[in-house]
């Protein structure tokens, strides 16, 4: 069944988007799903993105265009990781707006929120009095349950995957990696059903074979994230065991040894590649070869702070795959 119909806008598109949307409406229907990290970036106004849709009394207006542009991004991408539930637990009709507001055919890929994956609270002051102490709702399945899936199920068949992203863990939080698998088990053990999971860590030294056994046991995806001090991709996905899951998940985030802030740093306001980076792309474009062969599906993200303009990032890994 064809779920993404080969057909672009009789209204015109920029350049880019009508070159890319219906390469990666074909790749979907292969099974193999491109989007980006977020959607709200202004540089991609004139590639992604008309200008003239977020006109008011002919001034250019950002309320505007971070209201109504993810209906635009979804002419051209078929997913995209929603980034921002990192942050919250999204009300029932904050995800009523966000479904409605794009075709029943396109996908969300999202972070869970960092109540459920942060173990104690970093000390930034927008933790408030919580920072610094320890998160008693660290792996909490009935709050992820009530606070969170519950809400996503009527949207279930358009939730392609859900990321717990967890942060680098101190050894005083946990000694050995033994320690957080024995925390995470039961935990995935115990997730709802109806759902893609993936898991997203961010200690290198986790990358064993314990761990990689643990989410295959429980039919979760590691995530195969490119960050600043993992391992790149390449050599997470040559790693014996590390598809874990009947799907694959990539982000794609910042380039090996890069600091984030760096990153934002050379790389806003995202408008063009300012670093390229083949093997990051060529990994991509193995994992991508892969699902297509398999017939298993694979979800991938890319963020404008791998190469500087997450689109034309995606757009050559396309070209690669032909």
């Amino acid at each position: 069944m064809t779920l993404f119909p080969l057909f672009e806008s009789d209204d015109p598109q920029p350049a880019q988007a009508a070159r890319l949307g219906p390469r990666l409406r074909e790749l979907a229907n292969q099974g193999v799903f491109f989007g980006t990290s977020s959607w709200k970036y202004e540089g991609w106004i004139g590639s992604i993105y008309r200008r003239e849709r977020y006109l008011t009394r002919r001034a250019f207006s950002r309320k505007k265009f971070e209201a109504e542009c993810l209906a635009e991004y979804a002419e051209t991408f078929p997913i995209v990781c929603g980034d921002f539930a990192f942050y919250q637990f999204p009300s029932e009709e904050y995800w009523k707006r966000l479904f409605l507001g794009t075709p029943s055919s396109f996908l969300f890929g999202f972070k869970v929120p960092e109540d459920i994956t942060v173990a104690r609270w970093p000390g930034h002051a927008r933790y408030g009095n919580r920072a610094g102490t320890d998160n008693g709702a660290f792996l909490d399945v009935s709050l992820f349950h009530s606070e969170f899936t519950r809400l996503l199920e009527p949207y279930a068949s358009r939730v392609a995957t859900l990321i717990f992203e967890f942060g680098t863990f101190s050894k005083t939080t946990f000694p050995t990696p033994a320690d957080f698998f024995q925390r995470l088990d039961p935990f995935l053990a115990r997730l709802p059903k109806g759902f893609r999971y993936a898991l997203e860590i961010r200690n290198a030294e986790y990358l064993i074979p314990e761990y990689f056994a643990l989410l295959s046991s429980h039919g979760v995806a590691h995530v195969m994230n490119a960050w600043t001090r993992m391992p790149e991709l390449a050599t997470q996905i040559a790693t014996p065991g590390a598809f874990t899951a009947d799907f694959a998940v990539v982000r794609a985030l910042l380039a090996h040894g890069r600091p984030y802030e760096q990153a934002v740093r050379a790389f806003e306001p995202y408008q063009v590649i300012q670093e390229p980076n083949p093997s990051a792309r060529d990994a991509m474009r193995a994992i991508a070869s892969r699902a297509k062969q398999q017939k298993k599906p694979a979800f991938l993200f890319v963020n404008n702070r791998l190469e500087g303009h997450a689109p034309t990032t995606i757009e050559a890994v396309v070209n690669m795959l032909q």
